[in-house]
């Protein structure tokens, strides 16, 4: 059984474009941290992922 990275993460949450080189899953961009966290939660709760803080301004929203 394979468990790849890339069929786990739903959604990428980040505030700055240039956070991220290439990206295989939608990404969202949030103005202010709030925000953020905002469309983390919403996303988590549409898609029943769980959010993780990678803790370099973006979050991820994936399923385990």
């Amino acid at each position: 059984m394979d468990f790849g990275i890339k069929d786990n993460v739903i959604a990428i949450i980040a505030r700055e474009e240039n956070a991220l080189s290439a990206a295989t899953v939608p990404v969202f961009y949030a103005k202010t941290e709030q925000q953020q966290e905002t469309i983390a939660f919403y996303l988590s709760k549409v898609t029943t992922g769980m959010v993780h803080d990678l803790g370099n301004g973006c979050y991820v929203v994936v399923k385990h």
